[in-house]
C-alpha cells in the first residue's frame, strides 16, 4: 500500500548535463530589471521636467526683453522720385527695381518712403494704368502701387491687392521678410490683420484675420475691409474657439515695442510737395539731401532729431528736380536741406543709381544715427 501511494507523487527529474535552476539569482536579476527600468522612467520624467522649467524660463526671459526694449519715437523717411524706373528696360526689370528699393528700406529701417515726380504731373493716388516702358508718367504710380504691395502681410494680400498690371511679376521678388510679416505659428505681441465682414454678439468687437491659426476678436466694432494693428492679449486661452485683442495705432509697436513695423508709401507731385505735405504736425526737422557735389559725409555727425528725412534724386540728380519743379526758385539744391551730403566719396563710376545709393547713404547714416540716440534700439 505504501509503495502504491508513493509510486503517485510527482518526481523531478534533470536531464544529464542540465543545471538546477537558481530561483535567487533569477529573482535577483529580475530585481535589477525593474530597477532599471523604473531609474529609466524617473530620468525621462527629470528630462521633461527639466525641458520645460528650461521653455518657461526662456519664455518668461522674452518676455522680460521685451518689456524692457525701449520704443523708438523718431522716424526716419526716404524720399525718390519715380523715375528711377526708367532706367530698366522693361516690366519686369523695373518690378526688380522697385524690389530692390524696398529691400534697401527695409533692411535699415525706413519708415517712410515717399515717391516724388520730377515732370510735376500732380500724382497723389496709386488710381491708373501704367502705359508701358519708354513712355512718359505713370512711372510714380506703378513704384508706389509695388511698394505698397511688398509691404503688406503676405496673408493680406488678396484683402487688399486685386489682380493688376502692375503686380504681374510682384509675387517673383524677394520677401521683405520684415517682423510684421509673420508665420501662423510664430508669437508676437502685435500683428497686422484685416477687419472681416462676419457677424458678431452684441457688445463684442469684430473679427480679424491676423494671420493665425484661429481669428482674433477686437475690443471695437469696425467698417469690414480695414487693415488694423492688433496688439494681442497677453494672456489667451488655448481652449477657446478666438484669440483676443485690442486695435491700436499702427505706430505703436515702434514707439512702445521697440518694433521695426514696416514703411507707409506716400505720393508727392514734385520735390517742394516733399517737404510741404509731411504727415508730421512739426514736419521734417531733419533733411538731408544726397548728391557727389555734397559735404563729405564722414566730416559730419547727427544731432538727435524727431523726424529725418533723406532725398535722393534721380537719373540726373537733384538738380533736374528742382529744375522741373515751379514752386522753387533756387538752382542750387542745398540749399533746400539742412545736410547736403556726398555718401560715397571718390566713387569709382561715374554715376550710382539709386537703388545703390539707398544702400550705400543708408548704411553711411547708421552709424551716425546711433550715435545720436546711443540708448535707443534701431527698431530691428
Amino acid at each position: 500500500m505504501t509503495d502504491s501511494v508513493a509510486s503517485k507523487k510527482p518526481k523531478l527529474s534533470f536531464s544529464q548535463g542540465e543545471e538546477r535552476v537558481d530561483w535567487k539569482k533569477w529573482k535577483a536579476e529580475r530585481k535589477e530589471i525593474k530597477k532599471q527600468i523604473k531609474e529609466s522612467k524617473l530620468i525621462q520624467q527629470l528630462d521633461k521636467q527639466k525641458q520645460e522649467v528650461e521653455e518657461k524660463t526662456e519664455a518668461a526671459l522674452q518676455q522680460s526683453r521685451r518689456e524692457s526694449r525701449s520704443g523708438r519715437s523718431y522716424t526716419v523717411s526716404v524720399a525718390l522720385p519715380g523715375s528711377v524706373l526708367d532706367n530698366a528696360q522693361s516690366t519686369e526689370l523695373r518690378t526688380y527695381l522697385a524690389g530692390q528699393i524696398a529691400r534697401a528700406c527695409v533692411v535699415f529701417c525706413v519708415d517712410e518712403i515717399i515717391v516724388f515726380d520730377e515732370q510735376d504731373e500732380d500724382v497723389k493716388t496709386v488710381e491708373g494704368e501704367f502705359n508701358g516702358v519708354g513712355k512718359k508718367g505713370q512711372a510714380c504710380i506703378q513704384l508706389a502701387r509695388i511698394l505698397q504691395f511688398l509691404e503688406c502681410p503676405q496673408y493680406l494680400r488678396k484683402s487688399f491687392f486685386p489682380m493688376h498690371k502692375d503686380l504681374q511679376y510682384a509675387g517673383l521678388l524677394n520677401p521683405l521678410d520684415s517682423p510684421h510679416h509673420m508665420r501662423k505659428d510664430d508669437e508676437c505681441e502685435y500683428r497686422e490683420g484685416v477687419v472681416l465682414d462676419r457677424p458678431s454678439k452684441p457688445g463684442k468687437g469684430s473679427l480679424v484675420n491676423c494671420g493665425m491659426w484661429k481669428e482674433v476678436q477686437i475690443d471695437k466694432q469696425l467698417q469690414s475691409g480695414l487693415r488694423v494693428t492688433v496688439h494681442m492679449n497677453k494672456i489667451q486661452n488655448k481652449d477657446g474657439r478666438l484669440h483676443k485683442g485690442v486695435v491700436v495705432a499702427p505706430h505703436k509697436p515702434r514707439t512702445e515695442g521697440g518694433l521695426y513695423w514696416g514703411y507707409s508709401v506716400r505720393l508727392a507731385s514734385s520735390l517742394s510737395n516733399v517737404f510741404t505735405e509731411c504727415p508730421h504736425k512739426e514736419g521734417y526737422d531733419l533733411t538731408i539731401g544726397t548728391s557727389e557735389k555734397g559735404v563729405d559725409v564722414d566730416t559730419t555727425s547727427l544731432s538727435p532729431f524727431k523726424h529725418m528725412l533723406v532725398v535722393f534724386g534721380g537719373l540726373q540728380g537733384l538738380e533736374a528736380s528742382v529744375d522741373a519743379d515751379q514752386n522753387l526758385e533756387v538752382t542750387d539744391p542745398g540749399v533746400l536741406f539742412d545736410l547736403y551730403l556726398n555718401t560715397c566719396p571718390n566713387q569709382g563710376s561715374r554715376t550710382i543709381r539709386t537703388e545703390e545709393a539707398i544702400l550705400i547713404s543708408m548704411s553711411s547714416l547708421r552709424q551716425k544715427i546711433t550715435a545720436a540716440f546711443p540708448d535707443k534700439s534701431n527698431g530691428s
